[in-house]
């Protein structure tokens, strides 16, 4: 595992795997809409829905060790050019609102993956508006 490396997509799906983890329980709702957004949208394209598994299996162990949060927000960060720092944030949101509502620990995690990815504080917010606006109920 030291020499784990990302290619984008998985990192986009590692930041999904975190948001879902944060909190110490992956719903199904969770887990779902993470199924959907990589068969939905079209950074996903040529990505198999079949590595979603190999990619959570990496980012669980990864957070089995000490360091293991860090180093996997740096492999992140290290393998998305700044405009994909967006499309990351915004994946880690839609899993967050998911199942509802945000837990406390979904949310330090957000704030301590727009520090990691270095995203200004205006661009977050207004992510985070975008999905809570998204999944809002009558």
């Amino acid at each position: 595992m030291p020499n784990t490396r990302f290619n984008p997509q998985e990192a986009l799906v590692c930041a999904m795997v975190l948001m879902a983890a944060s909190d110490r329980n992956m719903t199904d709702a969770e887990v779902g809409m993470m199924s959907r957004l990589v068969q939905e949208l079209p950074v996903f394209s040529d990505f198999h829905p079949a590595g979603i598994a190999s990619v959570t299996e990496t980012c669980l162990s990864l957070l089995g060790r000490e360091d293991g949060l860090d180093r996997a927000m740096g492999l992140i960060r290290d393998a998305l050019p700044q405009r994909l720092r967006e499309t990351a944030y915004l994946l880690a949101c839609e899993v967050a609102a998911a199942d509802g509502e945000a837990s406390q620990g979904e949310l330090h995690f957000l704030q301590d993956f727009r520090i990691a990815l270095d995203l200004d504080r205006l661009i977050a917010g207004a992510i985070e508006r975008a999905a809570k606006a998204r999944y809002q109920v009558i």
